[in-house]
């Protein structure tokens, strides 16, 4: 099942879309939120185009308008990542709707289906591996 996965400010604006694939249709908070930001590193991991663009800025970048600027050919640590984008989430660092209602906890089972609309809102800049 491939979801949709938007980042939103509180007044609706898209900032970006990624596009998750899941196996089950049966996840989790937490399986979408891991899944989103291995994507999002294995992505710049690969390319390695010096801006990364997604939930959590990595150490020592620089915020840009394209993104989160690195250094030539630093690669960003996915583990990290995926533990610093958890731990904000049960911080309230970002909050997460699901067909427009917002989700309590990361073991919060989502039932998936062609149209379930998953937002992201960020609070407060993130920064990780």
């Amino acid at each position: 099942m491939t979801i949709t996965i938007k980042d939103e400010t509180f007044t609706g604006k898209i900032l970006n879309e990624i596009s998750l694939n899941f196996e089950d249709e049966s996840v989790t908070v937490k399986d979408i939120i891991e899944q989103r930001v291995l994507q999002e590193v294995e992505i710049y991991n690969k390319k390695q185009t010096g801006y990364f663009n997604g939930l959590i800025e990595p150490t020592l970048a620089e915020k840009t308008l394209n993104g989160y600027k690195l250094k030539p050919h630093k690669i960003i640590d996915s583990e990290k990542q995926v533990y610093v984008a958890l731990d904000a989430f049960m911080k309230n660092g970002y909050f997460i709707l699901i067909d427009n209602i917002q989700s309590e906890n990361l073991e919060q089972e989502v039932i998936l289906s062609k149209t379930t609309a998953i937002s992201f809102i960020k609070l407060t800049p993130l920064i990780g591996g």
